[in-house]
Formats: C-alpha cells, sequence, structure tokens
C-alpha cells in the first residue's frame, strides 16, 4: 500500500487537514512528530522525529523506514522542512535539495541568495545579539526592519523608525532568541533589512521539477506597516491587474530558481510599489495555520490532497482554483501584554452573516495568550465566500467587528 510520512510539530495546526487528505486519497499515513503526545493523538503508525537536528531526525526516519517502505515525505510546517529534505534525498523520494530548503528556513541565507542573483530584495545586514544595540543604531538607514533569522509567523519582527526605537527592538529580539539553543547561529543573530513600502500579497504555490504553478495569489487588504506585522485578512483572487499578477509570479520563479527549490509546495510573501514587486520571504511550505481550507482546486480538491498528489507523483486532474472569491480572517491577539484568554462573545452573530462560513477559535479559554512580537499564535480563523472580493473582504471586517475577546492581562 503507498504510504507517506507527515513531519507534524506540536505547534502546527494543520494535522486534522493532512490526515483527512491522506483518508480522501486511500493511502497509508505515518505521522512523525518531536512530542509522543502527538503521536498518542493521531493514532495509527508514527514515530519521534528530532525536528531541531535535522541529521539526527533523518537518522530516526532512515531507521524506520528500513522495515516500513515510504512512497514520500511530506514536512507539515517550517521546522519540519529540513528534516524532511534530508531524509528523502537519502531515500531518493521527491523532495527538494537540502541546500534551497536551508535558504528558504533562514532569512539571511535567503538574502544573500537573492542578493547574489540580483534579484529584488531588501539591502540588509547581520548583527550578533552581543552587538551594542546603541552603536548599531547609529549606523543603519530608517526606516528598518528588524528580525530573527528562522521564526515564523511574524513572531520578533519589529519596524523600527529612529535610533530609541531600534534599540528597544533589538533588545526584545535579543531575549526571544534566548529561548533558542545558545549554539546555533539562529540564535546569534539579528537581521536587519531596509524597510519596503507598499502592498504585500501572498503567493501560494507547486513546484515541480523547479518550475512554480501558480495556485493562489492572496491580496491583503490591510496596511502592513510595523510596528509589528500581524497576519490578517487574506483574500484571493487577487484584485491586482493581470499584468502585475504576472510580474508577480515571474519574480517568484526567478526566486524559486536562484534557490535551488525543485519539488513541492512554496508560500511567499511580496511587497508592491513603484519598483515592482520585491520578494520578502519564500518558504518551502504550503500556508500556515488553517488558511488553506478556502483553497479547493477542482472538483472540490482540498490544497491538502494536491500536496500529497505531487508528493506521492499520482495523477492531478486540475491546478484551477474554485471561481468563487474566498478569503480568511486571522484573528490576532490583541494588546500589549500577555494574558489569558477568558471569553470570546459575538462568535454566533459571526458565523450567522450569509458570507461566513465558519469561524474557528484555535486558543481554548482559559489559556495563556502572548501578543506579537514575542507570541506567534492566533486565537482563530474566520473564513469567507461570496461573489465578489469585495464581499469577502466586507464580510470578515463585519464578522471581526461583532467578536469580541476579553484578555485579563498578567499582572507584574
Amino acid at each position: 500500500m503507498t504510504r507517506v510520512l507527515l513531519l507534524i510539530p506540536t505547534t502546527s495546526y494543520q494535522t486534522a487537514d493532512f490526515l483527512a487528505a491522506a483518508t480522501e486519497l486511500g493511502v497509508d499515513v505515518v505521522v512523525g512528530s518531536n512530542e509522543p503526545s502527538v503521536l498518542a493523538d493521531v493514532g495509527g503508525q508514527s514515530l519521534v522525529v528530532d525536528f531541531q537536528h535535522p541529521d539526527q531526525g533523518s537518522k530516526q526516519i532512515l531507521e524506520f523506514a528500513r522495515t516500513t517502505p515510504i512512497d514520500a515525505i511530506v514536512p507539515v510546517d517550517e521546522v519540519t522542512t529540513a528534516v524532511a529534505s534530508i531524509a528523502a534525498d537519502s531515500l531518493k523520494l521527491r523532495h527538494n535539495p537540502p541546500v534551497s530548503v536551508q535558504r528558504a528556513g533562514n532569512k539571511l541565507k535567503l538574502r544573500e541568495c537573492l542578493r547574489d542573483a540580483q534579484l529584488p530584495t531588501p539591502e540588509f545586514r547581520q548583527l550578533d545579539i552581543e552587538a551594542d544595540a546603541s552603536d548599531a543604531a547609529r549606523t543603519v538607514t530608517y526606516p528598518c526592519v528588524l528580525k530573527p533569522l528562522t521564526l515564523s509567523a511574524s513572531r520578533g519582527v519589529i519596524r523600527a523608525d529612529g535610533h530609541n526605537s531600534f534599540v528597544v527592538a533589538f533588545q526584545r529580539i535579543r531575549d526571544i532568541l534566548s529561548e533558542l539553543e545558545a549554539e546555533s547561529e539562529a540564535a546569534r543573530t539579528i537581521l536587519v533589512e531596509q524597510y519596503i513600502p507598499g502592498g504585500e500579497v501572498a503567493l501560494e504555490g507547486l513546484v515541480d521539477n523547479g518550475n512554480l504553478r501558480v495556485l493562489a495569489l492572496f491580496d491583503k487588504p490591510d496596511p502592513l506597516e510595523g510596528p509589528y506585522f500581524p497576519e490578517t485578512i487574506y483574500v484571493t483572487p487577487s484584485r491586482l491587474s493581470g499584468a502585475t499578477q504576472d510580474q508577480i509570479a515571474r519574480t517568484t520563479q526567478d526566486a524559486v530558481s536562484a534557490m535551488g527549490l525543485r519539488d513541492g509546495p512554496i508560500h511567499a510573501e511580496l511587497r508592491l510599489n513603484e519598483a515592482g514587486p520585491v520578494i520578502i520571504e519564500v518558504a518551502a511550505r504550503s500556508i500556515g495555520g488553517l488558511c488553506s481550507r478556502v483553497l479547493r482546486f477542482g472538483a472540490g480538491v482540498s490544497l491538502e490532497e494536491l500536496i500529497l498528489r505531487h508528493a506521492l507523483s499520482l495523477p492531478i486532474t486540475s491546478f484551477e482554483r474554485e471561481a468563487q472569491p474566498a478569503g480568511v480572517m486571522m484573528l490576532p491577539i490583541p494588546g500589549e501584554r500577555p494574558g489569558r484568554l477568558e471569553a470570546v462573545d459575538g462568535i454566533d452573530a459571526a458565523r450567522s452573516l450569509p458570507e461566513i462560513l465558519d469561524v474557528t477559535l484555535t486558543v481554548p479559554i482559559g489559556e495563556r495568550v502572548i501578543p506579537l512580537p514575542e507570541g506567534n499564535r492566533y486565537l482563530g480563523f474566520i473564513f469567507a465566500r461570496a461573489e465578489s472580493a469585495e464581499t469577502v473582504e466586507q464580510a470578515l471586517r463585519e464578522a471581526f467587528a461583532l467578536m469580541n475577546f476579553v484578555i485579563a492581562e498578567e499582572v507584574t
């Protein structure tokens, strides 16, 4: 029987959707995770995989594969991509080369790659976390954006407009990085980038033998100007002109080629201004959270099923996204300080709006929550479909306005 190994970290929202897609395909699933508790929840065959140390994690996978053949390895989140590429390379399965995944998973390596390929990318420099922040602040051009090298979901990404805000941002990121393994480069480096003004889009794609196929292009109608950068509304299809969309696709293809990505999903973020598209990120994974639930292809095929079919070299009848506009709103944690989620009011009213498909909370009542830039979670997701992209956006905003999140801030 055809068998796929899904690599799923404890923090992933996507477990259920990938398992459902595998069931739809009738393939055998092995779940690899970094915590035995996750494996107990999903049932079936499983193994513990060290995601933090990719070489060790890949050895665990290869040992398992000696007795249980694997036909594909699919990483389900950023932290699992390196392990997947190394193991798949050894097993001669469809995969991205490990060096290309390293570029995608490390913002400094990505910037260096795009710069060397003479592709549009912000000017940048790296700073050691032990650098004197005040001295460094006198040497940069403002506005700028400070960020860690490997964290996702906008965690630790802060805009600075002058000396004082630079120093504060540097210290906050230093505190976040103190939680990581001290010996890693990512735990000792802060990236400082030129701030790129303009609107932002997200491109969901599938790479086949180095060729990018655009699956969906999302507009992000909310301005992302800082000081923090919470993701909120995504709407597809894009309302940009056909010429602009073609330019975005070409720029992303150029980045994919420069990075050496060969096979599998990619999620790209680009800024748009009078100079054209500028690559902010190209991740060797599919869109995060539960956002993929607004995407359907052909006769109702999910993004996860499309990814599994590609990894297993199974037939794909259509890559065309359904015609009806759709969107999702990620619900950021409000406020500036950690707290505890005490209640969420207005969910039923939000769900009752005609264009709203569902409202899903991903943080249980009573759980501690941490806002950006220190946090990396969302309270939940609102999903909508309508006859126009404008109506989708309006419905998401109306649903959000009906909701109230009660968070008791921690007393320090």
